[in-house]
């Protein structure tokens, strides 16, 4: 299925739900960043959270989510906007752990440590930053405790991606909020459906759509105002921000490379562009 982010209500509006088909977008920064396994599965998830908290944000909000584990992954970092406009890196893309029980352990690529979330938009005075303590390294596990103990938010978050060879078979995800005013028909008919629900890289190998994900979190519940957008990876970097970066060398540093004739190159972390610099543009 082709990568699509739907988000909607449920009919009587206590239940808000988005689910997100990435498969694209996970293989793109698997691409861009030469990522083990290991690496691919704990970032692409990371991804695809980014994208699914970020849908519910203003216009004009950046969400960034750094999971700051003590494992051998390093710092997993992205950064995401409502429009589903993705970028992020590990620290380590090499990095590679044991599976277990026939599975990426994540948890264990992850660590322990903290998970900082920082929401800024240009039109508040200062971003909004939450710090919880990781409990598991599971990503999805992680965020839904984020957003509970942080924002206050009652939620459910699953997020999966399968790996085919040296590609990426199928990636999904979804998360669901009960909304104030819930009633506890809805949100007892929402449990059973979470709990009947199969993992979402499953669902969509098998062909399911983010439709078709949305479909099965709210049955019973009905759904209205569904609104779609493409999750995609997308990074501001450019050969002028690249040349920006090398005016912060030292003076005698970029005299010593302009002198050797030798040029500068720069990679940006987020998305693993490079720009070479010629030695007259740092002269």
């Amino acid at each position: 299925m082709a990568d699509e982010l739907v988000r909607a209500l449920s009919d009587a509006g206590g239940v808000r739900a988005f689910a997100l088909v990435a498969s694209e977008l996970v293989a793109e920064a698997a691409r861009r960043h030469q990522t083990t396994p290991t690496a691919t599965t704990a970032l692409g998830r990371a991804l695809m959270g980014g994208v699914l908290l970020a849908a519910g944000a203003k216009d004009g909000e950046t969400l960034q989510l750094q999971f700051r584990g003590d494992g051998p992954l390093g710092p997993v970092t992205v950064i995401a906007d409502p429009a589903g406009g993705v970028r992020g890196f590990v620290a380590r893309p090499d990095a590679a752990v044991p599976a277990r029980e026939g599975r990426v352990d994540v948890g264990a690529a992850v660590g322990r440590g903290k998970l900082a979330v920082v929401r800024s938009h240009p039109a508040w005075r200062q971003p909004y930053t939450g710090i919880v303590e990781l409990a598991s390294g599971e990503i999805a596990d992680e965020l839904a405790r984020y957003l509970a103990l942080s924002e206050q938010r009652r939620s459910a978050v699953a997020l999966g991606l399968l790996l085919a060879g040296e590609g990426i078979e199928a990636a999904g995800g979804w998360l669901v909020e009960v909304l104030p005013g819930a009633g506890e028909d809805e949100i007892a008919r929402l449990e059973g459906n979470i709990a009947a629900a199969l993992h979402p890289s499953e669902s969509v190998r098998d062909g399911a759509s983010a439709d078709d994900l949305l479909d099965r979190l709210l049955e019973g519940l009905g759904s209205r105002a569904r609104q779609r957008s493409q999750p995609r990876f997308a990074c501001g970097c450019s050969r002028e921000r690249a040349l920006f970066a090398a005016g912060l060398l030292e003076r005698d540093e970029a005299r010593e490379l302009a002198g050797r004739d030798e040029g500068l190159e720069v990679r940006c972390e987020f998305c693993g562009e490079r720009y070479v610099l010629r030695a007259d543009e740092l002269a």
